[in-house]
């Protein structure tokens, strides 16, 4: 069982650390909160973020995923509930950036809230469920286990790889928070750009469509 050539591993490694590179909403966050609160909030919204993407993966090894994909309506509740949501969070940075320009710092948020947060974000949207529907299946090889088998074991390396990628930049953005703390200006402007960064992932995912 998972009787997998040299190729096979080096073509879905390969596919995997361009997928977990790429920007996102997750990433957004997850770097967002690192820098804005320290570490400990950026491994709760990474560890959120990654628990999400196990909860999409196990829903296409059962092809539950492939409902979202047919289905208009099952589509756009699930999208338009990932476009309030990532408006909202654009409109907590702009509202918290101008409460912090006359006011001490809030205390920095519990980390379940954090981790809530961060699935939510990866949960709330529909395409991630179709990519994944889509990208898995590639790598199912006749003969090699059950095919639902194959899609979680290569969903969980996915998520261990994209663990060990974006723990690094957890520990570089923790840094910059120091920075942060001192600087209050410096906080105002990061506070805005991660606002305005939510608003435009939250209409782009509002013009998106199911193909």
């Amino acid at each position: 069982m998972f009787d997998y050539t040299v190729l096979h591993w080096a073509t879905f490694l390969t596919a995997v650390v361009l997928l977990e590179l790429s920007p996102g909403a997750d990433m957004a966050f997850m770097l967002g909160q690192t820098v804005r609160n320290g570490r400990k909030a950026g491994f709760a919204a990474l560890f959120g973020s990654l628990m999400a993407t196990f909860f999409h993966i196990a829903m296409a090894a059962i092809g539950l995923s492939a409902v979202i994909a047919t289905s208009a309506v099952a589509f756009s509740i699930i999208k338009w509930a990932g476009v309030v949501y990532l408006i909202w969070l654009g409109y907590q940075a702009f509202f918290s950036s101008k409460k912090s320009a006359v006011t001490v710092p809030d205390k920095s948020p519990a980390a379940h809230s954090i981790f809530l947060q961060g699935a939510l974000i990866s949960a709330l949207n529909p395409k991630v469920a179709i990519f994944f529907l889509a990208f898995l299946p590639q790598f199912v090889v006749e003969g090699a286990g059950p095919i639902s088998l194959q899609l979680l074991f290569h969903g969980t390396v996915l998520v261990c790889v994209g663990f060990f990628l974006q723990t690094p930049l957890i520990l570089m953005g923790s840094r910059i928070a120091s920075t942060l703390k001192g600087n209050q200006n410096l906080r105002l402007w990061f506070d805005r750009c991660l606002g305005a960064l939510f608003f435009t992932l939250g209409i782009r995912l509002a013009i998106s469509k199911m193909n």
